[in-house]
C-alpha cells in the first residue's frame, strides 16, 4: 500500500493486493493482479475501492496529473465526485 495524497478532507491510497512477499514461496498458479485505489472521505468517513475499469480510469487521471501540476483544488473537486460512490464506513483493519 502507498499513501498518494491526504489532506484534511480525503486520503488517497494505492493498493497492491497481490504484491509477493518475501516470506512466502512464489505461487505455483497465475495470479490475477488485483491493484486498485482506495479513496477515503475523512468528512464522511467512507471509503470507496477503485478496482477494474475504475482504477485504469483513475489511473490515467494521476498520470495526466503527472504531466500537468494539478492545484490541491482541483485534486480535491476530483476526488468529492468519486467520493459520491463512496457507501463503505470506515473502519480499522
Amino acid at each position: 500500500m502507498q499513501m498518494l495524497y491526504d489532506s484534511e478532507s480525503f486520503a488517497v491510497m494505492q493498493i497492491h493486493a497481490n504484491a509477493p512477499e518475501e516470506s512466502l514461496p512464489a505461487p505455483t498458479t497465475p495470479q490475477l493482479a488485483r491493484n486498485g485505489f482506495e479513496i477515503v472521505d475523512k468528512r464522511s468517513g467512507k471509503e470507496v475501492y477503485l478496482d477494474g475499469s475504475w482504477a485504469e480510469m483513475f489511473q490515467q487521471r494521476l498520470s495526466a496529473w503527472a504531466q500537468k501540476a494539478p492545484t490541491q483544488e482541483e485534486i480535491e473537486d476530483t476526488l468529492e465526485g468519486y467520493s459520491g460512490l463512496a457507501n463503505t464506513p470506515m473502519s480499522l483493519h
